[in-house]
């Protein structure tokens, strides 16, 4: 789906994809489908007004003087916002399925087409950790490699500080005037010296939970591969280890005791197959690899874990099948809080593929569920 999106070609376009991203119920999954439905953004928001006349929905589609308020507050920060399929746009987040549809970055925007390893772990890392995330980004930077981390507390500070001298880029959940942890001043401005800040979020947008898994596909998009230094079974390192491997990038974790907890994610990764790495020399080693992110990808196709129909079915006025309420009943079982395969759906709900689309896709718009990489769906809580 993504091959056919053209970049916007001028400032009214621009304009347009960031009033449809920012409006109600519009990730970046549906952002792409609203463009290959109806051709175009402006003709995307058309539609969704539309619909919610006919509805009689409030406010689906963000007012246009805000988004025109927002680029304001863009150029006077001193940030870029660059769309999908601009030349400055990370050549191997674009490759992700869903990639933001615009990027606001601060700093160098050269940084982003170099070669990419990202170093992530534990906020309250061991002081063991914290060199050697330090030494690695430092000796990795050598090797010609932009380190790229969640510039949290504790390993990605460690990894932003060895990197600083030869390069790094952060993305953060929040908008890009926030700097979160507030500790992290300094680092933030050295980073825009010598490198760069990216983020898909509002300025003035305070990080919540919530934007934290969305930042960790950002670090993992922007990467060849993903070093885990010190994570507990439950964290955002392993959420980053695991969105790589769904986006085909090489996972590398960093063996540790069995007694500390903190050691317990990257151990259970290389169980899973993670290659175990302990010097920068092992990482370039792993990265020498041939590079091809669409290979996992077309194994989970042929495994039947991705959808061969094209989710397009969003804003139709086509007469209301006779079982709609029954259908749509019956997909609402179906799902739940852990994400769930569109083709599982397809088999248990035994819908056509075209009455399933429109069906989630009348979820989305209502906020009441999310997609995933992968594929997948899961009820919003």
């Amino acid at each position: 789906m993504l091959d056919t999106v053209k970049p916007p070609t001028n400032l009214e376009e621009k304009l347009d994809w960031l009033q449809l991203i920012r409006s109600r119920s519009v990730g970046p999954i549906t952002f792409y489908k609203l463009l290959e439905r109806f051709g175009s953004a402006h003709e995307a928001l058309k539609a969704l007004t539309a619909k919610a006349i006919k509805n009689n929905q409030k406010d689906p589609v963000i007012k246009r003087s805000n988004i025109d308020h927002e680029l304001v507050r863009i150029e006077n920060f001193g940030a870029e916002l660059i769309a999908y399929g601009e030349e400055n746009y990370p050549p191997l987040l674009a490759q992700i399925p869903d990639a933001p549809p615009l990027i606001q970055v601060l700093g160098n925007t050269q940084f982003l087409k170099k070669r990419t390893v990202a170093i992530v772990g534990a906020r309250n890392a061991s002081s063991n950790g914290i060199t050697l995330a330090k030494e690695l980004a430092q000796n990795l930077g050598q090797f010609g490699f932009l380190i790229a981390s969640g510039l949290a507390r504790g390993i990605d500070t460690a990894a932003h500080q060895g990197a600083i001298q030869n390069g790094t880029i952060a993305a953060v959940a929040g908008g890009l005037d926030v700097i979160y942890p507030p500790e992290n001043k300094l680092l933030y401005e050295a980073i825009i010296e010598n490198g760069a800040l990216i983020s898909e979020m509002p300025l003035g947008s305070e990080p919540q939970a919530k934007h934290f898994p969305r930042r960790n596909r950002l670090v993992s998009g922007l990467s060849r591969g993903v070093v885990v230094i010190e994570a507990s079974l439950k964290s955002g390192s392993m959420i980053t280890a695991r969105l790589a491997q769904e986006q085909g990038r090489e996972t590398m974790a960093i063996p540790g005791s069995p007694l500390d907890p903190r050691s317990k994610g990257g151990n259970a990764l290389i169980k899973q197959g993670a290659i175990l790495v302990e010097t920068a020399q092992d990482i370039v080693e792993a990265l020498e690899r041939p590079f091809d992110p669409s290979i996992k990808k077309s194994k989970r196709k042929k495994a039947g874990t991705e959808s061969s129909t094209p989710l397009l079915n969003i804003v139709t006025e086509k007469k209301t099948p006779v079982n709609a309420v029954d259908a749509r009943l019956s997909v609402k079982e179906l799902l739940g809080p852990s994400p769930v395969y569109v083709d599982d759906l397809l088999r248990q709900s035994q819908l056509s593929p075209t009455e399933l689309n429109g069906i989630l896709l009348e979820f989305e718009l209502a906020g009441q569920i999310e997609w995933q990489p992968g594929n997948r769906v899961a009820l919003i809580p």
